[in-house]
């Protein structure tokens, strides 16, 4: 089915086409329509389906017909829990509205508020927002929500993971009753469908999460080791597989930085990005790392979602995370879109409760294999499929206090919101649905 027949007009069908598409994915054959007849909806889709695309091209097509009228406005809100999501999905609007005269900007905290809030002043299509920076402008009257037609909540369970449901709430309470909403997340929570109940009137309920067909196709295994052998293996994976990009994944900032130290030393290239590099220098990072500029890239749970690469061969978990949801976040970096993919794991016993709560929320064990010479001394047991885990204090991680949310980065805030707040939700005891049916 091409995009024509889902409704879109000429130009942004074009613009689509331009990108290397040329039919939609399961999510947006099934979305677009819904959208399109204005009605709400919530859609559950994993990472890498083409969710962003299912709600953006139908927003540019219902927008297309008229423009801001007054400053200050905005049309269409689309809220998201991490800076680098917000600009990821407003340079896809920009993209896939290269042909229609719409503006759109992403808005989010940790650097200068100014220049936002000189481009509000004639007025915005599309804006993308963090919840905290959002609040900000909208108490300095930066920002009036009287004009939004449509709010879209994207990646609503992170946002609530991250502790974000009162500024959503007072975002919520302000916003035109009549409007259009939408709710896009990986997995439909308990606290997920809670959230669309009290801000979503009667929407539909669409889901791609256990369709078969469209399954990533990543294969998955892992290397167990001493902890203190992981850096000398992960130089000598790289080095025997002549991998020449992938993203790895560390739970401190201190770790990461650490871990570029000690590949440099055996001839090794990498970079890394967390919360203690700013926003420019960490924009710079990725946009290389995207155009291949940088090969190797070390990452703190920031880079978890809203990091689209075409064609991501590998992603690496250096350190497993907690909990398993970002495990399966993780490795949706790679497998999109059809595409195939790789994810590889270092694990020694001290992860070896967080690989029993993976490995049970996937439904099967992950492949092991041995590296010569790098056997661990403390051996990694098997680990059991039916393992609940209780509630885990926060270990360490890159967690230290930060203006902007950021997975993995927590901050507690009280009334401000001159920075985006983080606060872990509380630790279910059960175990969510397989996303995948992997």
């Amino acid at each position: 089915m091409p995009f024509s027949k889902l409704g879109l007009s000429t130009p942004i069908v074009k613009a689509v086409t331009e990108q290397g598409y040329t039919s939609p994915t399961p999510i947006q054959a099934k979305t677009i329509p819904v959208i399109l007849s204005q009605r709400n909806l919530i859609a559950a889709a994993q990472t890498g389906t083409g969710k962003t695309a299912s709600f953006v091209l139908p927003i540019l097509e219902m927008l297309s017909r008229g423009e801001t009228q007054r400053k200050k406005r905005v049309r269409a809100l689309i809220l998201t829990p991490t800076r680098e999501l917000a600009v990821q999905v407003e340079d896809n609007i920009s993209k896939y509205g290269k042909h229609l005269a719409l503006t759109s900007m992403a808005m989010y905290g940790g650097v200068d508020s100014k220049p936002q809030r000189a481009r509000l002043i004639e007025g915005v299509d599309i804006l993308v927002a963090t919840p905290g920076r959002l609040l900000d402008m909208y108490t300095q009257r930066a920002i009036h929500f009287d004009e939004i037609e449509i709010l879209v909540l994207d990646e609503a369970d992170r946002m609530l993971d991250m502790g974000f449901i009162e500024d959503i709430n007072k975002i919520i309470e302000k916003l035109p009753v009549d409007r259009q909403s939408l709710l896009f997340s990986a997995t439909l929570s308990r606290q997920v469908k809670e959230l669309a109940r009290a801000t979503i009137t009667r929407p539909i309920e669409i889901s791609v999460t256990h369709n078969t067909d469209n399954k990533p196709k990543i294969e998955q295994w892992l290397v167990t080791v001493d902890k203190d052998k992981k850096s000398a293996l992960l130089s000598h994976l790289i080095q025997e597989n002549n991998w020449q990009q992938a993203l790895i994944f560390i739970e401190t900032k201190q770790g990461a930085a650490k871990l570029v130290s000690q590949l440099e030393k055996r001839g090794i290239t990498a970079e890394c990005i967390h919360s203690g590099r700013s926003q420019e220098i960490r924009e710079k990072i990725l946009a290389d790392f995207k155009s291949g500029k940088i090969g190797l890239l070390i990452a703190t749970g920031i880079a978890a979602r809203g990091l689209d690469i075409d064609e991501l061969p590998l992603v690496i978990n250096y350190d497993l995370p907690y909990p398993a949801d970002d495990y399966i976040h993780r490795i949706g970096r790679t497998g999109r879109a059809g595409a195939s993919g790789e994810a590889v794991a270092l694990v020694s016993k001290d992860d070896f409760k967080n690989l029993c709560m993976i490995e049970s929320r996937l439904g099967h064990l992950i492949e092991r294999r041995e590296v010569e010479g790098f056997a661990p001394r403390k051996e990694v047991p098997v680990s059991i499929l039916n393992y609940k885990p209780k509630n885990k204090p926060n270990a360490g991680g890159d967690k230290k206090p930060h203006r902007e949310a950021k997975a993995k980065e927590p901050v507690s805030r009280k009334s401000n919101h001159s920075g985006e707040r983080k606060e872990h939700a509380k630790n279910s005891n059960k175990l969510p649905p397989n996303p995948w049916n992997l």
